[in-house]
């Protein structure tokens, strides 16, 4: 008998949503929300407030993401 050998990624199981500290939601017209969280490990977190879903990284990488933003480097997205 053969054996089969998968190559998938177990799924990573993210941290509690408890121990992310949120700031105040970013609300557009029709209460399109979205909100920014870390953690005590420096972990930064973007998340909508009509979901528990999320994404994260570290600190870093979101201000690296603002700092494109604010240069403008999403205006594309917004046309």
């Amino acid at each position: 008998m053969g054996t089969t050998t998968s190559n998938a990624t177990p799924p990573v199981t993210p941290p509690a949503t408890a121990g992310i500290t949120w700031g105040e939601a970013f609300c557009s017209e029709g209460a399109n929300c979205f909100r920014f969280g870390r953690d005590a490990e420096g972990r930064a977190y973007i998340g909508t407030t009509g979901s528990a879903a999320y994404v994260t990284d570290s600190i870093d990488a979101l201000r690296a993401l603002i700092s494109a933003v604010k240069a403008g480097d999403a205006d594309h997205l917004l046309a």
